[in-house]
């Protein structure tokens, strides 16, 4: 804990709730014993009343009430969106998998919010706040239920952060199965593949009207931009799953299976494929190991763990909000995680996966040739990827995936590593007097490495949509556009900009660089800027940005800066100016402001 104190220096030690448990290495007929926390109610007749209600809730006999380990399933389910509705029925395979192992399986729920759907209205402002819920609501039904394991199975981006914090905190042995991916869509009258990150950058194009059919293939023109809109609508999820390309949710699944929390291949196999009901059935095995070795996500979340997850992210080019999440994964697992890593990361990985959204390609065709565990082992080899870390398989990583093949040398996803998009991360670390705390950049090499241009600046994101919207945006000259505050306490709940940025993107904005204190979705791209900190509502410098201001953003030195403003205008200009009236004051909106920390530190909310 030495040099996570050094980094929150002020702040209480950290410390959980302990709960009395058997020993670790307790036995039971020379055999390990796996009840070791709910051995506290269910031994004797102490707690007659605890037991009295669980022979109601299904414990089938005294011998199962004596003997058996309590499984908590936590299921990030609920009815509405793609990427979580088939939740619960994975919980049910899992349920009867862990009972036909001799144990008990107890399903419950956690709360979530579609990204995809509230985008760039009000509810988004909800969306990051529910990873504190989900960790809140895994830590309190594991703890309070004396469950002894715990298998989460999340589905949307912030959902797999928010299990991983649950688990660190409770420190059980645990086991996380990823939902799944979507498969792609497709347009007939666009005539390819789409996503939802499709139906944002159309609106751009309809926006503009430069929504049409593509010429190039000889095919119909005919179709109305309402027309294809439509069509957009109508296709492009076509069933359960979570978003297709490497954005937010495959991005934290990825990273999590390579820090040793899920079963090989969970991250890459679709949530409508056999193989995600396979998994199901194998993880009662597996949870049973992890209780057997006393496998506790504390063990498996280490430095080197988390340098894994940095890894993965940045060869399969993931989404930026995968910074705030390690952060937050990381102080709550005690593990020293800065700013200062990911850039050091990044430098020294290629980013080499043609993936959505800078790239063609999605997850489900990633599986189809050997998905994540062929991509580990490919990095592996080459020395990139640590493949010594444990694993929830009692194995370690290299274990686990050297019976998956190699990728084959003719596919088109996977780059070799001698010939990278880009031979270093496409996730920067910013920092300049626009952001003397860091701010977080996507930038591939795609759109360049180094933007100049005029500050154009609005004070909601809400202010940029009408503007995008009305059309209001031209195409020359360069333009640097300030989102502001939209951060964890300005927004509050620091909501994503994926309507902005992506009716940019489908506008053939070119002229564009996207700076705001919010988040990007994982579906953005583009010269995109987010996570700047301090943020505006605290009196960080871009609540001092004026139009006109020239800005630089330079991805080759790594700053971010308002070039023909001094240390002098600055200063004055904080003299002048006046914190916001807050715009909500009661509910739990209210309360995530009040609590929440600044994004260079994970924007977490028990950091006292």
């Amino acid at each position: 804990m030495g040099a996570l104190a050094t980094e929150f220096k002020g702040l209480e030690e950290p410390k959980y709730i302990e709960f009395p448990h058997l020993p670790e290495d307790a036995t039971r007929d020379g055999k390990p014993v796996l009840n070791k926390y709910s051995h506290t109610i269910t031994k004797g007749h102490e707690y007659p009343g605890a037991q009295a209600m669980l022979y109601a809730a299904g414990v089938p006999d005294e011998e199962s009430m004596k003997t058996n380990p309590h499984i908590g399933i936590a299921s990030v389910w609920w009815e509405g969106n793609p990427c979580n509705m088939h939740l619960l029925d994975l919980g049910k395979t899992v349920k009867d998998a862990v009972i036909k192992q001799g144990m008990l399986g107890w399903q419950y729920n956690t709360i979530g919010v579609s990204d995809a759907i509230t985008m760039g209205g009000e509810g988004m402002r909800f969306s990051l706040q529910t990873r504190e819920i989900i960790a809140d609501s895994i830590e309190t039904v594991t703890c309070a239920q004396f469950h002894d394991a715990c298998i989460a199975i999340p589905g949307c981006d912030k959902n797999m952060p928010g299990s991983v914090m649950g688990m660190a905190r409770h420190n059980r042995p645990s086991i996380m199965i990823y939902g799944g991916t979507i498969q792609p869509g497709y347009s007939k009258l666009l005539r390819k593949p789409i996503n939802v990150s499709t139906a944002y950058e159309a609106q751009g194009a309809y926006n503009y009207n430069t929504l049409c059919q593509p010429t190039a293939d000889g095919g119909p023109t005919d179709a109305t931009r309402d027309e294809i809109m439509t069509d957009i609508e109508r296709h492009a999820c076509p069933g359960a799953g979570a978003c297709g390309g490497m954005y937010t949710a495959n991005t934290m699944a990825t990273a999590i299976e390579s820090m040793g929390l899920t079963l090989p291949g969970s991250s890459s196999t679709p949530a409508t494929s056999p193989a995600k009901m396979r998994e199901c059935i194998k993880v009662a095995a597996a949870i049973k190991i992890c209780m057997e070795k006393n496998i506790t996500p504390r063990k498996l979340l280490t430095k080197e763990a988390f340098e894994n997850a940095l890894v993965m992210t940045m060869a399969l080019g993931g989404s930026t909000n995968g910074v705030l999440h390690f952060l937050a994964m990381a102080t709550t697992a005690g593990v020293p995680l800065t700013l200062a890593d990911v850039q050091r990361v990044s430098d020294k990985i290629p980013f080499i996966a043609d993936l959505a959204p800078s790239g063609k390609y999605y997850m489900a065709d990633l599986y189809e040739i050997g998905g994540v565990p062929s991509v580990q082992k490919l990095l592996i080899a080459a020395g990139l990827l640590n493949g010594t870390i444990p694993t929830v398989t009692g194995k370690t990583l290299s274990e686990n995936v050297s019976s998956f093949p190699s990728l084959p040398p003719d596919q088109p996803i996977i780059r070799p590593l001698t010939d990278p998009i880009k031979s270093t991360g496409h996730i920067q670390i910013l920092y300049g007097n626009l952001a003397p705390h860091g701010a977080v950049a996507k930038i591939t090499g795609k759109e360049g490495r180094v933007f100049t241009g005029h500050a154009k600046v609005f004070d909601k994101e809400s202010a940029l949509d009408a503007a995008l919207n009305a059309g209001q945006i031209p195409h020359s000259p360069n333009l640097v556009l300030i989102v502001r505050y939209e951060g964890p306490k300005g927004g509050p709940g620091m909501p994503e900009q994926l309507k902005a940025s992506a009716a940019i993107m489908g506008a053939k904005l070119t002229n564009i660089a996207l700076v705001t204190d919010g988040r990007y979705s994982g579906a953005s791209h583009g010269f995109i800027v987010g996570h700047v900190c301090p943020e505006a509502a605290v009196g960080g410098p871009i609540a001092l940005v004026r139009d006109g201001d020239l800005v630089t953003i330079d991805a080759e030195r790594n700053v971010i800066e308002m070039v023909d403003v001094g240390e002098e205008e600055l200063e004055k200009r904080l003299r002048e100016w006046k914190p916001p009236v807050k715009n909500v004051t009661r509910g739990v909106l209210a309360k995530y402001a009040r609590l929440v920390g600044d994004a260079s530190h994970g924007a977490m909310t028990d950091l006292f």
